[in-house]
C-alpha cells in the first residue's frame, strides 16, 4: 500500500466544548495520511492517475470550516470520510491537533488520531 502524506496543515476553525471556542475560533493542524494503490501514478506520470495532494488538502479545509464540532474526535471523523468519499483511498489516517486547548497546562498540543477504511 502506498501513502500520500500532508503534514501540518493549519486551519483557522470553530471546534470546542465552550462557547467561547466556536465564537472566537483557534488555530488547528491536521496531519493526514491517505493510503492507496498509486501503481498507475507512477507508471503514467499522470496526476488524473493520482491522489492530488492539493485537492485532499482542500478537502480538508473545507470540511473543517463546514461545520461547528464540540469534539476534536467528530472534526476528524468528518474529514476522514470526505477525503473517503472524495477520493479513491483504501484508508485514512487524520490527526487532529489543537494547540490552544483551554487547559491549565504547559503543552504543546491536545490531538486525536482517527484511522477508517472504505467498506468494501
Amino acid at each position: 500500500m502506498d501513502t500520500v502524506m500532508i503534514r501540518g496543515l493549519r486551519v483557522y476553525a470553530y471546534h470546542g466544548v465552550k462557547e467561547d471556542e466556536k465564537r472566537k475560533g483557534q488555530p488547528f493542524e491536521l496531519d493526514i495520511d491517505v493510503a492507496a494503490d498509486l501503481h498507475k501514478a507512477c507508471q503514467s506520470d499522470c496526476i488524473d492517475d493520482a491522489i492530488n495532494y492539493s485537492s485532499v488538502t482542500k478537502c480538508a479545509v473545507r470540511t473543517m470550516l463546514a461545520e461547528k464540532n464540540d469534539l476534536i474526535e467528530r472534526a476528524a471523523q468528518r474529514v476522514a470520510d470526505a477525503i473517503l468519499q472524495e477520493f479513491p483511498a483504501k484508508e485514512v489516517t487524520v490527526t487532529l491537533k489543537k494547540p490552544r486547548a483551554p487547559v491549565a497546562a504547559d503543552f504543546e498540543y491536545m490531538a486525536v488520531r482517527i484511522t477508517r477504511r472504505r467498506e468494501a
